[in-house]
């Protein structure tokens, strides 16, 4: 990458006063780094949050693409649209990361990630990213941060929406649904289709691994709640995403997968007295992959072979059942919780165990005082498997001035192992290794006004007890034997003036192994973004780069993939009340890039490529 690519990015930040969360108002709230409503200038911990207007803006980009452009987070991608992913935060690694779709997990047990190529952005209402420690607020995991999605829902008037877009790569998409309330009744049903023919996932030119690998995907959200009394709630929802998406392997088979996510939970709310919130719910988040692969008759060195199918499934269940108690006293808010997650594992691979609990106990403390803001939590987890594990947190705020605040924090997280770690027979398992361990200490100054926010945060995160495969000594083990630590600074900005909105953020980052000193791999020193737009006669314009300096595709560090810097430019314009047209263009350079390789292979990423969607939305 450029050094004057990085230098214009560093400019933004220290010129342009801003905040990690862009074009968002100080009056918003966010639940997210406290679990609790909080007013986001209140917040002490470093917190994004992605709007509504920000998701219609993205266009047809993928919810792995627009997490790509937020302060703090790099992602990788093995090809186009429903290929594996990954979201590295804080140059944590990416299973170190918790994502909650609407409070409940939905991940994978058998490898601890998340399929972020199968979550579809037609269903998402809004996203609030928490970037440090999080243990001792949602338990095992989340030593990086949480990415919590919030789906939509609905209140108000009854609205109805409906869309269709087409553009490069045979990409087809459409959605419609609709949501409002009637007196104690709120309502929301949405219903989303995307396919596309895509690109070979792999740079490769011959044999089966050339071709297309397309992606096709449906999903459905639906919520309903019910005021059955002043202060009480019951409520229940639901999002199903279902997706197969062709992937390369070899050049003997034809490879695809159906992934599925599902969330549902029941919950209801109670006003208990004038001062004591309980909210009760029940969830169950479920993941499926459902890998097949076909071979063509062919012939081996002199021997023919018939076509076969080959199977590899794999069910990650997770019920989830949480009491959480808000208690206003005379200075601040006291919150408890109880909750308990039961994971259980079905698949065609052999594991020694398919189950385990973990029972979780918090306490936390909420207060702003004048100019001051405190918030303290402490959490012990106890697993089946595991044992038990106490982490906590402490966050201090202080107003400095007006339109200045600076924070400081300390927090303690770990991170379980997988159940591929702990007990896939003939994967290296290892039922005696320990969950990984962090230490993070970080403080902030920010600055805001009417027309500018600002931030810079400054972090040093240390993590031990890292899981890795022990070599051919150890007869490929998973042992604890890693250690790393992650410094970084992260700058932000946005200045909004007239019908101007500029915004952009950097990180600048030492994700290092602290046993060899080398850098984490697909992480970078350097990443970032700037967006400029402008309101204009019915028109919304937005132009965006994203940009990052070089990483390695290895723990080695020899498998260099180079910097690159991405220019997308967006147009929507407004036909009246209820229609508007937009045009998207990514890559609009036509840059050749890589976010990973297989081996020296690099996977393939999208070039310039065009997208126009027709929208109406009820009046």
């Amino acid at each position: 990458m450029k050094r004057s690519t990085i230098a214009s990015l560093i400019g933004l930040a220290f010129t342009t006063p801003t905040f990690a969360t862009g074009n968002i108002k100080l009056a918003d709230v966010v639940v997210t780094a406290s679990r609790v409503p909080q007013p986001l200038d209140n917040v002490i911990g470093d917190v994004t949050v992605i709007d509504a207007e920000e998701i219609k803006r993205a266009g047809q980009s993928t919810f792995i693409e627009l997490l790509q452009s937020q302060p703090g987070v790099e992602i990788a991608s093995t090809g186009g649209a429903g290929q594996i992913s990954s979201v590295f935060l804080r140059g944590s690694n990416s299973n170190q990361v918790v994502v909650l779709i609407d409070g409940i997990r939905v991940v994978s047990l058998s490898y601890g990630s998340t399929a972020f190529g199968n979550i579809s952005l037609s269903q998402i209402d809004h996203i609030e990213i928490l970037r440090g420690p999080a243990t001792s607020l949602y338990g095992q995991d989340a030593i990086g941060g949480v990415i919590q999605i919030f789906t939509k829902r609905g209140d108000g008037m009854p609205q109805f929406n409906a869309s269709l877009g087409y553009g490069a790569y045979n990409t087809k998409t459409a959605a419609a649904g609709f949501s409002g309330g009637v007196e104690n009744l709120k309502y929301s049903l949405n219903v989303s289709s995307y396919e596309t023919a895509g690109f070979s996932a792999k740079r490769i030119t011959t044999g089966v691994q050339s071709d297309n690998d397309g992606y096709r995907n449906l999903s459905v959200n639906g919520a309903m709640s019910f005021i059955i009394a002043e202060g009480h709630e019951v409520g229940i929802q639901l999002l199903n995403s279902n997706g197969r998406a062709n992937y390369d392997n070899s050049n003997t088979f034809n490879n695809y997968v159906d992934l599925t996510q599902t969330s549902i939970g029941i919950f209801t709310k109670n006003q208990l007295t004038d001062n004591w919130k309980s909210t009760l719910k029940f969830s169950k988040g479920i993941d499926k992959n459902n890998d097949t692969s076909y071979s063509d008759p062919y012939t081996d060195h002199g021997v023919t072979y018939d076509g076969n199918w080959v199977n590899s499934n794999f069910k990650s269940i997770q019920n989830q059942y949480s009491w959480q108690n808000d208690v206003t006293l005379p200075v601040g808010m006291l919150t408890l919780l109880y909750d308990r997650l039961e994971q259980k594992i079905i698949s065609t691979q052999a594991y020694d165990k398919t189950s385990r609990n973990n029972d979780g106990i918090f306490i936390g403390y909420l207060a702003d005082i004048g100019n001051q803001s405190l918030q303290t939590s402490l959490r012990t987890d106890h697993s089946s498997q595991f044992g038990t594990n106490t982490t906590g947190g402490l966050g201090y705020g202080y107003k400095l001035a007006p339109n200045w605040r600076a924070t400081a924090s300390y927090g303690t997280a770990f991170k379980a192992p997988t159940f591929n770690d702990l007990y896939a027979i003939g994967w290296g398992e290892n039922p005696n290794i320990k969950p990984e361990e962090s230490e993070n200490i970080e403080a902030s100054l920010r600055y805001n006004n009417t027309s500018s926010l600002a931030s810079m945060t400054i972090y040093d995160n240390k993590v031990t007890n890292l899981i890795v495969s022990g070599g051919a000594l150890a007869n490929w083990t998973m042992v604890n034997i890693g250690k790393a630590e992650i410094k970084g600074i992260t700058f932000a900005a946005s200045q909004s003036w007239n019908d101007w909105l500029l915004k952009g953020n950097i990180d600048l980052q030492s994700p290092q192994n602290s046993d060899n000193g080398k850098l984490l791999n697909l992480r970078a020193h350097r990443h970032g973004a700037v967006n400029l737009s402008k309101v204009w006669r019915g028109w919304s314009i937005s132009s965006e780069v994203i940009a990052s300096s070089a990483r390695f595709n290895d723990v080695a560090n020899t498998h260099n993939m180079a910097g690159y810097a991405l220019v997308n430019f967006v147009a929507n314009y407004k036909v009246n009340e209820e229609w508007a047209v937009q045009g998207r263009v990514n890559n609009l350079l036509n840059k050749d890039y890589t976010l990973a390789l297989d081996g020296t292979t690099p996977y393939n990423t999208p070039g310039a490529n065009l997208f126009v969607s027709l929208i109406w939305q009820s009046k």
